[in-house]
């Protein structure tokens, strides 16, 4: 017998445990998972459902979210004009506009289960705007959601030399990490000279570094090699990440096994996109054409944390999007071929408990003694939450109900 609880929900699954039990929560804490006798304030029947730890985001654009058409939609999909677009938008970039763009998404993030996120803000504007509404919403939602804000240099940092001062001045004023994107600079050897700007800088603020990396379909496109060699040389190794990785779909296997090697000796976190990453890449190969993301399973056969994100939500660069960490799941197990149970329940792993990796969050998982923070979904096992991409049924953070959606019923009036 244990003393009145604040919450329990009973009869939950738990992805790696065919049982059924139920969880206690004190204080905003775990503090029972199993057979509870004692009773709560509250207590929610959890129908035999899924109980996780919730979604986390490891990549999103929060400042461009809901710009999608703006000034003009991005007719031919490609990442160039996406660019493009997003230079005419952000000329008209307000402190209030971001804000509550941002704010709108984060709020349908929660209700989707995500309690954290990593976001890029684009410093490639002198009053770095998107940088500090973000760095303020960080602060305004920390009672309910953990926010990490990356400076990200989307004009490039050689090709745009203000960015190498703008990523230090996004340091001072609290960002948590600093981003290249070496294979848009003017050349490879300006590609290299940027992520050393950005490596000196991470070592000499402790941050974490998150590389645009290789978003090509270019077998030449080679900067996530550079990228882990970096992390070992600046000891930097599990606090770095390469978004996208695209490229190493073209690479050769002899290269690849390379590349492989070095980036699962480094630590380096790798973030696939697969929604973007499959709508955009391919659009300039003839057929057939690649697939549009990295190589997930030979990556994560090899020791490499892989995640998967979201990334866009109504933006230049993809005009869809609802936030829904299940459905960036989904398409990932078609592009890569992650059928089977256990990949299956690998693509859940990578939209939580590996994602929470890239974030290097300490105070995560379902496990007593964490933090009382977890989602609800109907669903047996995982195949079930890939298949259907259920909502939320409870979204629990801090051992306080954030979001709860009501199941949607249908009525049939005969076949």
């Amino acid at each position: 017998m244990i003393a009145l609880l604040d919450l329990i929900i009973r009869q939950v699954r738990l992805l790696d445990d065919p049982g059924v039990v139920d969880v206690g929560v004190k204080e905003g804490r775990i503090v029972r998972i199993g057979a509870i006798d004692s009773g709560a304030e509250r207590e929610i029947d959890g129908s035999g459902h899924l109980l996780l730890p919730p979604f986390v985001e490891s990549h999103i654009h929060l400042d461009t979210v809901l710009t999608a058409g703006e000034p003009a939609w991005n007719e031919s999909g490609t990442l160039f004009e996406g660019i493009g677009l997003w230079q005419k938008r952000k000329q008209s970039l307000t402190y209030d506009d971001v804000r509550k763009r941002a704010e709108e998404v984060l709020q349908l993030q929660m209700a989707a289960g995500i309690l954290h996120v990593r976001t890029q803000a684009d410093i490639s504007d002198p009053n770095l705007t998107a940088l500090r509404a973000l760095l303020d919403l960080r602060e305004r939602v920390k009672p309910h959601m953990q926010l990490q804000v990356i400076a990200f240099p989307q004009d490039g940092i050689r090709a745009c030399p203000e960015n190498e001062r703008r990523l230090e001045e996004a340091l001072e004023l609290g960002a948590d990490g600093i981003g290249a994107i070496p294979h848009l600079e003017p050349t490879r050897e300006e590609g290299l000279a940027s992520l050393d700007i950005v490596f000196r800088l991470a070592e000499k603020y402790g941050c974490f570094v998150h590389v645009f990396c290789d978003e090509m379909d270019d077998e030449h496109s080679t900067f996530l090699e550079s990228t882990a060699h970096l992390a070992i040389r600046y000891g930097l190794r599990e606090r770095v990440t390469a978004a996208h990785a695209n490229a190493s779909a073209y690479y050769s296997d002899a290269y690849f096994q390379k590349v492989v090697g070095i980036t699962a000796r480094s630590g380096v976190n790798v973030v696939c996109c697969p929604l973007i990453n499959s709508a955009m890449q391919g659009r300039f190969d003839r057929f057939p054409k690649g697939r549009g993301i990295t190589r997930i399973k030979e990556m994560l056969a090899a020791g490499v944390n892989v995640s998967i994100a979201h990334d866009d939500i109504q933006t230049p660069f993809y005009p869809l999007g609802t936030g829904n960490m299940l459905a960036a799941a989904h398409m990932a197990a078609h592009l890569a071929h992650m059928t089977g149970r256990e990949e299956i329940a690998e693509l859940v792993r990578m939209v939580t408990v590996r994602a929470a990796k890239v974030l290097q969050l300490h105070e995560y998982g379902l496990e007593v003694g964490q933090p009382a923070s977890f989602i609800l979904l109907p669903g047996r096992d995982a195949m079930d939450l890939v298949r259907v991409q259920p909502d939320c049924r409870y979204v629990i953070s801090q051992g306080r109900v954030a979001a709860e959606t009501e199941p949607a019923r249908s009525r049939l009036y005969g076949m």
